[in-house]
């Protein structure tokens, strides 16, 4: 991943990162900054919670990541008082001109109006939380971290590297992800092939497009390294990788093309007596048997231009019929 730069200066952008103890863990401490490293520096380092009581982040933790504490009592039962500490805090530092992003740890849905508000002012918003993360958050920001999925991966990734012992997933946080699903990212992918015209697309603007339209989207959620791997480990069945003059490329799987489709329609025509009546139902038809078709491969947005395209057919309004042959 490139690092993102103050595009006037040139600079590394600077963060200001603000996390929440009573809601994440101290065991990500490490992953949250080496994450953070990618992206920017951080100018400030916050943590917020009642200090009085026991939350896993320890004072020496703290030193060791030079973060400053921020202690903040429940004043009242029910309320959580660290949420209105770390919105005031943010809104001061955003006022002080100093930072051109905020790095916001929590997975309290809470904060989304936080994250909005940041990027109505033209701040880059990092978010990071566990998977369980409402989709609501995870969207308002530019760019959302899932710490278990993503400390779980690299941890896989230098055991395999040293020797050492399988890592055992998080049962809890197993059972809830809010990542974006493996059906939306296939989609995502076969639209940006069908805007090409059919054609295969470089796999670094595949993924470009990804980090574009899912703000979460990393392929270590999923448990890979690459891009090229998740893609041809989970979309295999639809998609292929092809390796051209050292460049990657994607393209669909599927040998398809119109001159079969056509007879295919033809016979679909032939078995209801010449005529079909409904084109939603030759649609229909003709999904049943090629279940990924999308007629935009062959430059067409809907059926009816495709058909009117075919030489074989005539298509009359909503009916669709052989043409005489002669």
């Amino acid at each position: 991943m490139e690092e993102i730069v103050d595009t006037m200066s040139g600079e590394r952008m600077q963060f200001a990162v603000l996390i929440d103890a009573d809601n994440i863990s101290s065991k990500y401490a490490v992953t949250i900054f080496e994450e953070l490293e990618k992206y920017g520096l951080s100018t400030y380092r916050r943590i917020y919670g009642n200090w009085s009581k026991g939350n896993g982040w320890s004072e020496g933790m703290l030193l060791e990541h030079s973060i400053m504490p921020v202690q903040q009592f429940s004043y009242t039962t029910g309320k959580n008082a660290t949420d209105m500490a770390m919105v005031i805090d943010a809104m001061d530092i955003l006022y002080k001109n100093k930072v051109q992003g905020f790095c916001l740890v929590t997975s309290d849905s809470d904060f989304t109006r936080l994250a909005m508000r940041l990027r109505e002012e033209n701040m880059f918003v990092l978010g990071m939380g566990e998977s369980k993360t409402p989709l609501a958050l995870a969207r308002a920001c530019n760019k959302f971290i899932h710490l278990n999925l993503v400390a779980e991966q690299n941890m896989v990734e230098r055991n395999s590297k040293t020797g050492g012992a399988a890592v055992v997933l998080d049962e809890e946080a197993a059972e809830e992800q809010n990542v974006t699903p493996i059906s939306e990212v296939r989609q995502a992918i076969l639209t940006l092939i069908n805007e090409n015209g059919g054609k295969r697309v470089d796999l670094a603007q595949i993924g470009s497009r990804l980090n574009d339209k899912f703000t979460d989207f990393d392929v270590r959620n999923y448990e890979y390294t690459k891009l090229s791997t998740m893609i041809s480990q989970e979309l295999g069945a639809d998609l292929s990788i092809r390796k051209i003059n050292n460049q990657h490329y994607v393209e669909r799987r599927s040998m398809l093309n119109k001159e079969e489709l056509e007879q295919e329609i033809c016979h679909i025509i032939e078995k209801n007596g010449g005529m079909v009546e409904n084109l939603a139902f030759l649609n229909d038809e003709l999904h049943k048997k090629y279940r990924q078709l999308d007629f935009k491969q062959f430059g067409y947005n809907r059926i009816s231009s495709f058909l009117r395209s075919l030489e074989s057919v005539t298509v009359h309004e909503n009916e669709v019929s052989l043409k005489d042959r002669k």
